[in-house]
């Protein structure tokens, strides 16, 4: 269904451009490309679009947030100021939160407990 859509756009975009049939033949392609965008089934469409990109972003930044606070990038600096955000520091686990708390900016330790240099 997407390909197709993505033809007749593309269909639709070559023949405004390559047309020679004057400006009332455009307006008429304009007038049908803005009623087809109006149109409810395909608002409706947009809206499902719509909240599976931001559930499947939300999904993904969780991920990678857990991923990143478990690994020793989390411990560089960098790491310390991506992680330091408080939506961010909600995902990282009671435990690592304790540590990287007490351990401070000074020293850092391994996931092993041991010091890095």
């Amino acid at each position: 269904m997407r390909g197709k859509l993505l033809f007749l756009g593309g269909l639709a975009a070559g023949f405004v451009l390559g047309a020679r049939a004057g400006r009332e033949k455009y307006e008429e392609l304009k007038a049908t490309a803005l009623k087809i965008k109006e149109s409810p089934t395909v608002q409706e469409a947009a809206g499902v679009v719509q909240e599976q990109a931001t559930r499947l972003y939300s999904e993904g930044k969780t991920k990678v947030t857990d991923k990143l606070a478990n690994s020793r990038f989390a411990e560089s600096d960098l790491g310390q100021r991506l992680m330091g955000s408080s939506e961010t520091t909600t995902t990282t686990p009671a435990i690592e939160r304790d540590m990287l708390a007490t351990t401070g900016s000074s020293s850092k330790t391994t996931p092993s407990g041991g010091t890095s240099f």
